[in-house]
């Protein structure tokens, strides 16, 4: 069983907001691939199993998306090596996309939840680059992370999103 981990805030307030980078991801990879999220929420999650792999939406709140990982790690019996987070991270910059089987928080919250209620670092995740570090000086990282992505990144986004979608595609498969 594989667990696919998208990382944002509940509430339509936060949609296109780099925070939740991950839930756009995710959602991206449900349109292309024709899939529907549950109507009920399960562990404090939106969820959809799909043949061998169950996605979610935690919706704890970023800083607190290791709540619902680890409940739904030990209801189904998953490993910590069979999780896939996908996270926003503005230390990359803005279209970058780097895997990485294992790692720190960097300073991702939700990371540092992650790792905090599974109490190890040992898990594959996707961390999509938000850096736009000029914006960030001039409001912030707390405002920059719930702010909206700019009409030029907008542009960019279905590129990347889609090759977001290919890189989940075959770590399920």
């Amino acid at each position: 069983m594989k667990l696919i981990v998208a990382f944002g805030n509940p509430g339509s307030e936060y949609n296109f907001t780099r925070h939740n980078y991950g839930f756009l991801a995710i959602d991206f990879y449900f349109k292309i691939n024709n899939l529907e999220w549950e109507t009920h929420e399960k562990f404090n999650s939106i969820w959809k199993k799909q043949d061998n792999t169950i996605f979610i939406k935690p919706q704890t709140y970023y800083n607190d998306i290791g709540t619902a990982v680890r409940t739904f790690m030990d209801f189904y019996k998953i490993s910590p090596e069979d999780i896939l987070i996908v996270c926003d991270d503005f230390n990359l910059p803005f279209g970058e996309v780097r895997e990485r089987a294992h790692g720190s928080a960097g300073g991702n919250n939700g990371l540092k939840s992650v790792i905090s209620h599974l109490g190890t670092e040992n898990f594959p995740r996707i961390r999509l680059g938000t850096g736009n570090n000029t914006l960030r000086e001039k409001i912030g990282d707390t405002d920059f992370v719930l702010s909206k992505f700019t009409d030029s990144e907008k542009k960019q986004l279905p590129k990347i999103l889609l090759s977001v979608s290919e890189i989940i595609k075959t770590k399920i498969n």
